[in-house]
């Protein structure tokens, strides 16, 4: 019987995109109501919001550009649309609540742009491709959470909007290990590539 990585091998799965000219790092909602184990559908992240911590110090020190994502919504909710029926945990998700913060262990400077969403992927509906655009980039790093939803979502829509899509292993969280690692899997076998993070610090610096 075959292997999982013996058909996707023979389907000429799992090439590399690899780094463009420019890249930035963009933090995919590692807000309070994900990464909080203590709010439904929150999980203990803190592995790697610390490793995001450490490629943004790197990146931070050398003018690599940061961009947050967060998911945020009206207090009618309306604009959840119907993702709210999927995923209801996401009511706890208001514009202005606590709830919405970043996580202060990411050290958000004023000049890093957050890019609010209301569906899965940052760029759908939202102004990151011109973002990115604006500024160069060609390449981006995607971190945060989780890595089976909205990191997914976003390296998808990163390739089909003409970026490579790079995510460091150690940066990216779920709340259950089966839909991480079979989403990296995935993802590295079609979207992207999941790399580590000492990858992404050496292409940074050097």
């Amino acid at each position: 019987m075959q292997t999982k990585y013996q058909i996707y091998q023979e389907a000429l799965l799992g090439g590399a995109v690899g780094y463009g000219n420019n890249l930035a790092i963009l933090v995919v909602d590692f807000q309070r109501s994900f990464v909080d184990p203590d709010v439904p559908g929150g999980g203990d992240f803190s592995s790697a919001i610390k490793a995001t911590r450490r490629l943004l110090d790197v990146a931070r020190s050398v003018q690599t550009p940061v961009v947050f994502t967060v998911t945020a919504y009206e207090k009618h909710l309306k604009d959840a649309g119907l993702f709210i029926e999927k995923c209801p945990t996401l009511e706890h998700s208001i514009i202005g609540s606590p709830m919405v913060a970043l996580d202060p262990e990411l050290n958000r400077t004023d000049d890093e742009p957050v890019v609010v969403k209301n569906f899965a992927s940052g760029f759908f509906g939202t102004s990151l491709a011109s973002l990115l655009n604006k500024i160069g980039v060609d390449t981006v790093v995607v971190c945060g959470c989780t890595t089976s939803g909205c990191v997914r979502a976003s390296v998808i829509d990163a390739m089909q909007h003409g970026f490579r899509a790079i995510v460091p292993r150690e940066c990216v969280a779920d709340i259950a290990e089966e839909p991480h690692e079979a989403n990296l899997f995935d993802i590295d076998s079609k979207y992207g590539d999941v790399v580590g993070i000492e990858e992404v610090i050496d292409q940074i610096t050097n």
